[in-house]
């Protein structure tokens, strides 16, 4: 199949981790036979200054190969406080640039705002097309950004949605008024998450064979709240948490070493770039138990990759994250049950709480890696493909 896809989350040469897991997919995507086309339009700014990420935009190749994936970065016009106009021409210019080579079978809108506006063209051109929803692209746009109607209208006008959680294919269903949405998770990699001897890996890093460790990863914005995930940690005693380790990067930096620096956490913080993959699953071997506080999720690929390196999770019950901790799931894993934890509400003491339990509990490293069992790349991967033949009226090929 020929699929074009719009998004603007996509990993470049100049932030090569951002939206890794959409690479992940598209890639295994064009290695199970599809031919796959991908826009990132990228904003321009008519003025010298502008936010530090859109100038870093004007090193990005405006074409490459990666990992046998077209990719095609449009440069479109963004106007600060115009979302409605800045939506259009961020679809214009990504769908110009994915119909340049002729067209495709099907478009993908691979983050749902602003890429889903282009649904309104391809209906008029008779191009399938899926908006597909990851997180914020969904709740966040149809929430306090105001743009409920217009995501509602693109959706609707789509007529094919899928989501990473059953919450956001939920959403999704509402705003198009029709309960038509999949479920199409994303995956982990087992080889590549999968749980190693802790001291091996604490060498590996550099760091004391002794001592807990509590790994925070994502980026450092206030959706993922590392400020809280550091207020819990400071109400641990020292016998309890050695360090907490945060792995990422964003412009809470500032904010998150100011409070790393006082007294009752100093000397116990370490903050560390991002990495790539083979590096980050030293860090989750490494650690003792994951802790991610945010007040918004899709389905969190940090918990994912977590569980597939046997790491206890304390995580807050936001989005999809209950999916893969809740009741429901550790059910069908009891053994997994004592370390892992959700939590309600943003107290701190709840979290610090949570996170004694946890490390307190013997570590099953097997029945933790049971829970995200069934979620590789393949059954995802084989989910999109389901959905893209409902949206062409594609056959199903022999096997």
């Amino acid at each position: 199949m020929k699929v074009g896809v719009l998004t603007s989350l996509y990993p470049s040469p100049v932030h090569p981790r951002e939206g890794a897991f959409a690479a992940e997919r598209w890639s295994r995507m064009a290695r199970r036979g599809h031919f796959v086309r991908l826009a990132r339009p990228v904003p321009w700014w008519p003025l010298p200054f502008g936010p530090k990420a859109w100038r870093e935009t004007r090193d990005e190749p405006s074409a490459e190969i990666s990992r046998g994936v077209e990719i095609v970065r449009p440069r479109y016009l963004h106007l600060p406080g115009r979302a409605r106009a800045n939506a259009r021409r961020f679809a214009a210019a990504g769908l110009r640039a994915l119909l340049a080579e002729g067209l495709p079978d099907v478009v993908v809108a691979d983050y749902a705002w602003p890429a889903a506006e282009a649904a309104h063209e391809c209906r008029r051109r008779s191009i399938p097309f899926v908006v597909h929803g990851r997180g914020s692209d969904v709740l966040q746009v149809a929430g306090e950004a105001g743009l409920h109607a217009e995501l509602g209208a693109a959706v609707k006008t789509a007529g094919h949605w899928c989501a990473v959680s059953r919450q956001l294919v939920d959403a999704l269903d509402a705003l198009a008024g029709a309960r038509r949405g999949r479920l199409v998770p994303n995956g982990v990699d087992a080889a590549v998450y999968a749980p190693a001897a802790q001291d091996a890996a604490r060498a590996a890093l550099g760091l004391p064979a002794q001592g807990r460790i509590v790994l925070v990863v994502g980026h450092w914005i206030e959706r993922k709240d590392p400020l809280l995930a550091l207020e819990a940690a400071a109400l641990l005693a020292q016998d309890e948490l050695a360090r907490i380790v945060l792995v990422g990067r964003g412009p809470l930096e500032g904010a998150i070493a100011r409070r790393a620096a006082r007294s009752d956490l100093a000397g116990r913080v370490q903050l560390v770039p991002e990495c790539p993959p083979g590096r980050l699953a030293d860090w989750y071997n490494a650690a003792d138990a994951l802790l991610l506080c945010s007040n918004r999720e899709g389905r969190p690929n940090v918990v994912l990759e977590a569980l597939a390196c046997g790491l206890p999770v304390v995580a807050s019950d936001a989005g999809g994250t209950g999916e893969l901790l809740g009741p429901a799931a550790v059910a069908e894993h009891p053994d997994a049950a004592a370390a892992t934890r959700l939590v309600r509400g943003r107290a701190a003491q709840d979290y610090a709480q949570a996170l004694r339990a946890v490390l307190a509990a013997p570590r099953n490293g097997a029945a933790l890696r049971g829970l995200v069992a069934t979620l590789d790349w393949d059954a995802s991967c084989a989910a999109l493909e389901a959905v893209l033949r409902e949206a062409t009226g594609a056959q199903e090929p022999a096997r």
